[in-house]
């Protein structure tokens, strides 16, 4: 939940070794904004967000003044195209349109928001187990909504793992929300029920991130200059343990006053490998999974469209959707 979404090339300090890109998802262009699914998760108290400036004496720095996850949702997701992208699979796959849609790991529930604003039609249910992230869900993106799109959307407080809210057609796990469920059993036991909790024809959407760059320890910075305030989002991948596949990550955020937002987000995930997640998926019961990843334009620049794919190039870094069906 942390890397950058889609295609455009971030700058990495890297801790000995050469500067590499990652990749940003479709739809971020046009606001210059950057992966992270996963979604933001509060940092424990002895975790919480450090802020640190320059210059001590000034009052308000504008880490003080920020909120950490506004910044999250300017540097990291895109709302609009995942809805895009999600609508225009499930169709594409069973021939009608999606109505309920579950966000698991919602956060602050951006997707849920962005799902019922499209249509009138739409329902959407998000779980998350923080109840302080959820609180600002409801005070910032379901207060925005019009009166009629929020009694469409519900937040729900609960473990992914245990809550039973009916079944739905579409049930969303992004930003690689589902890594933290770093015990095989345990993610097994996630599938199956996300199996269990959608209609006959429903799909899982779930994304995921690697190349060879995922397994190192270093440092993403990526600067954002628009209307509501220029910020740094530097994203770190701190711990590495290749025999677990144990990744510690943490984002930051700088300002132009010299002040930072230390670990505004930490994470302790399981970095999960394409061929294991489907193995697992095919385990808990979906007979058919696929694998979008992204195109490439004649430039050589990624074109924001991802595509089903068997076979893809072993870059340094990517990022793709998977689709599962039962």
């Amino acid at each position: 939940m942390g890397i950058p979404r889609r295609c455009e090339p971030g700058r990495i300090s890297e801790i000995g070794g050469v500067a590499q890109t990652r990749l940003v998802r479709p739809g971020q262009e046009r606001r210059r904004k950057p992966l992270d699914r996963a979604k933001p998760q509060a940092p424990s108290s002895a975790n919480a967000p450090m802020i640190r400036h320059k210059n001590p004496a000034r009052s308000r720095t504008q880490a003080e003044v920020a909120d950490r996850h506004r910044l999250y949702e300017r540097s990291v997701q895109c709302p609009e195209a995942e809805v895009d992208f999600i609508s225009r699979r499930f169709r594409l796959l069973t021939g009608r349109d999606a109505h309920l849609l579950r966000e698991d790991f919602c956060g602050t529930a951006a997707v849920s928001c962005e799902w019922v604003r499209r249509h009138p039609d739409h329902c959407a249910l998000g779980v998350d187990l923080d109840p302080s992230v959820l609180a600002w869900a409801r005070g910032h993106n379901l207060a925005a909504l019009p009166t009629g799109a929020r009694s469409r959307c519900k937040l729900i407080l609960g473990d992914v793992l245990r809550v039973r809210p009916g079944p739905a057609d579409v049930i969303l796990a992004m930003n690689f929300s589902y890594w933290l469920l770093r015990d095989r059993a345990a993610l097994l036991r996630y599938f199956r029920r996300v199996r269990a909790g959608l209609v006959s024809d429903g799909i899982f959407f779930l994304d995921a991130f690697g190349g060879y760059d995922a397994f190192r320890v270093c440092t993403e910075e990526r600067t954002f200059e628009d209307v509501e305030g220029d910020f740094t989002y530097l994203w770190e991948q701190a711990h590495y343990n290749p025999i677990d596949g144990r990744l510690v990550s943490h984002i930051h955020f700088a300002f132009p006053d010299g002040s930072r937002l230390e670990r505004a987000f930490s994470y302790d995930w399981r970095l999960w490998t394409l061929p294991e997640l489907r193995e697992l998926l095919a385990e808990a019961g979906f007979s058919r999974v696929l694998c979008y990843w992204q195109g490439w334009t004649d430039r050589g620049k990624a074109d924001g469209i991802f595509l089903p794919a068997e076979e893809a190039a072993a870059d340094a870094a990517w990022i793709c959707y998977l689709s599962a069906q039962p």
